[in-house]
């Protein structure tokens, strides 16, 4: 191949390629045909073609000629691009020879039927259909290849690494040889189980996991591509990892659901999402007892055109519920949600209010309307800093709000109310984890004097949700940074947010009332290797093309989150990452007035300090000195 490259110049072959005319493919086609129809002679007669034979040669060629010329024009094989033959086009050109062939048959048959003779032997009919088939299709992809070695002969090789070694994996490779717009160089596949180990898939060596490194530091390794479905989140998450240290660019191939027309395109080998760097493998929810808890129920959500809320109504929604209602003060943000849910066909099961959960009023009109069984109550105001400086409007939604959902949910009789916390609640140094954290308590107490079973589900952040570092990063990635960190110590929790909805709602049917369910965060994750990690899986490399900028920390911010009260003790469920938070419960008619009397003196009063009031009732509350407004 490199001896050809070598004689035709590549203006030459673009010449070739681009330039020939139609007649012309389809000149050469018919000698080949012509080739083949000798050759197969030939073949036949062991290279002696007896006398008998040559005198009817003449009209053998004739007819081979032209029933292949018309069943070429007819099928149009010589109008394809040459350079860009493909499958279609190998199957088209054996369509015609064979509609050929059967036709050539025909006639001899015929020949023998009224004259006995057999004009072309049986032998000479499938080894010119061999022959021809050879030639036409072989010769087509010699010239593409030729083509593409040529254009991009002058290209870089990129050395590509292909983690997995099925089915998957091959088709991968197919995917990447048809790429145009790069050359890749598959230097390995690499099998987790080792079960491929050391065999060839399309001729290129498969090794085990260990020998990751190795490949790696023998080879300019610039792309590795997932290209498994069996490889655990933990294992994933270690090779990204190693990928990220060795500035590799990590791929995924899409599920076999999602590709296009039910082909794989390069285009569709993304890279990898920031949930994978959790490591997390995917939580197991009991689908059947969910289905039976919320089937035919008629379920309010509230904060539903949130991250979070948005999400657990497409989860319910898999359960068929008789009504899901949708209530938020959003109004574009709800508007969109209606109208994605709607795009699923469940019009008749969806019903939507623009309401803001402290007007107990609007609220009440909803409960009288229908007879709520469940309530998901995911509406909050939740940005730390902004609520520091606007310490009423938290007590008004946070607190108020939901003392309105709860009394509404305990008048109307509804089966269950499910609270969304957060672990800011825990020992909280601002207005918003104390607000929540006051929320808990009410329900809490409210829980031992109702039939209602009030439920609390408390967990950290989830990635890319409304207020989340992600889209903050992802945005200042974008306009070419730099990334803003507040402390260079400061660490989270976080999962991703279908997850979180999937826990919440196991939670919501294995409660009995009061508890508070903590979900199983994994480890806190340290918030400058996140931006360290999403500059790599940008393709640039920190501090050099995006710099890393601390800002101090933000008023109410803690250094590091905590799941559950020093009080508190943990007991462990049936589910291996929800557990339960037990300690003090307040007694409902104390904590009652004190609520009351906070939300009376809120509403009285614009220029009310709620800080010193939050204290009162909240002990743990450790607000932080007045610090300026962050923005």
């Amino acid at each position: 191949m490199k001896g050809v490259k070598r004689l035709i110049k590549p203006s030459t072959l673009r010449f070739l390629y681009e330039s020939v005319p139609r007649w012309l493919i389809l000149l050469i086609d018919i000698c080949v045909i012509l080739i083949s129809v000798y050759g197969a002679f030939l073949l036949r007669f062991n290279f002696s073609i007896p006398q008998l034979e040559q005198s009817s040669l003449v009209y053998t060629l004739c007819i081979f000629l032209s029933i292949r010329l018309l069943f070429f024009i007819v099928f149009s094989t010589y109008k394809g691009i040459v350079r860009y033959t493909g499958s279609a086009d190998m199957f088209r050109i054996l369509k015609t020879l064979s509609l050929g062939t059967i036709l050539i048959t025909l006639i001899n048959f015929t020949l023998f039927y009224f004259k006995k003779i057999y004009l072309i032997p049986n032998s000479v009919l499938i080894i010119e259909f061999l022959l021809s088939a050879f030639i036409l299709i072989g010769s087509r992809l010699l010239v593409k290849v030729l083509y593409f070695e040529m254009r991009f002969s002058k290209k870089p090789k990129l050395d590509v690494i292909i983690y997995g070694a099925s089915e998957l994996a091959a088709i991968t490779k197919q995917t990447l040889d048809r790429d145009r717009g790069a050359k890749y160089n598959i230097i390995g596949f690499i099998d987790h189980k080792n079960r491929m180990v050391k065999k060839l898939i399309e001729g290129i060596k498969v090794y085990e996991h260990a020998q990751l490194e190795e490949l790696t530091k023998k080879n300019n390794v610039s792309h590795l591509i997932f290209a498994s479905t069996s490889l655990s989140s933990s294992q994933k998450k270690e090779t990204i990892d190693f990928c990220l240290d060795w500035k590799i660019t990590v791929r995924d191939v899409p599920p076999v659901e999602k590709w296009i027309n039910g082909q794989l395109s390069f285009n569709q080998i993304k890279h990898i999402k920031i949930d994978d760097l959790l490591g997390r493998d995917e939580i197991e929810i009991h689908n059947a007892q969910i289905e039976n808890a919320l089937q035919h129920k008629t379920i309010l959500l509230t904060g539903a055109a949130g991250s979070i809320g948005s999400e657990i109504a497409h989860q319910i929604l898999n359960y068929k519920p008789r009504k899901l209602i949708l209530v938020d003060q959003a109004e574009s943000p709800l508007h969109d949600l209606l109208i994605e849910l709607r795009n699923w066909g469940l019009d008749h099961l969806l019903e939507a209010y623009i309401i803001d959960i402290s007007n107990k009023t609007h609220l009440e009109y909803v409960f009288e309307k229908h007879r709520i069984d469940i309530v998901y109550h995911a509406a909050a105001y939740k940005h730390v800093p902004l609520m520091e400086f606007n310490a009423q409007q938290a007590v008004r939604v946070n607190i108020r709000g939901t003392k309105n959902l709860a009394d509404l949910s305990d008048t109307y009789s509804a089966d269950r109310f499910i609270m969304i916390s957060t672990d800011k609640a825990v020992n909280p140094t601002n207005v918003m984890g104390a607000s929540k954290r006051i929320a808990e308590i009410y329900i809490q107490a409210l829980n031992k004097e109702s039939s209602t079973n009030f439920i609390t589900t408390r967990f950290g952040n989830v990635l890319g949700s409304n207020g989340s570092v992600i889209p903050l990063f992802k945005k200042q990635i974008e306009k070419g940074g730099p990334l803003t960190v507040t402390h260079p110590e400061i660490t989270r929790y976080f999962m991703s947010i279908p997850e979180a909805c999937k826990l919440v709602l196991e939670a919501s049917i294995m409660g009995h009332g009061g508890e508070i369910f903590v979900f199983d965060m994994g480890e806190s994750i340290k918030i400058i290797d996140l931006a360290k990690k999403m500059i790599h899986l940008s393709g640039l490399e920190p501090e050099k093309d995006i710099k890393i900028v601390f800002t101090g920390l933000r008023p109410g911010e803690k250094l590091y989150e905590e799941l559950f009260l020093d009080l508190e003790k943990l007991k462990k469920t049936h589910h291996k990452d929800i557990l339960i938070s037990e300690g003090y419960i307040y007694p409902f008619k104390e904590i009652n007035q004190s609520i009351e009397a906070l939300l009376t003196l809120n509403k009285k009063s614009l220029k009310l300090n709620v800080k010193p009031l939050l204290k009162e009732i909240l002990p743990e509350y450790q607000p932080k000195e007045e610090q300026r407004m962050p923005f």
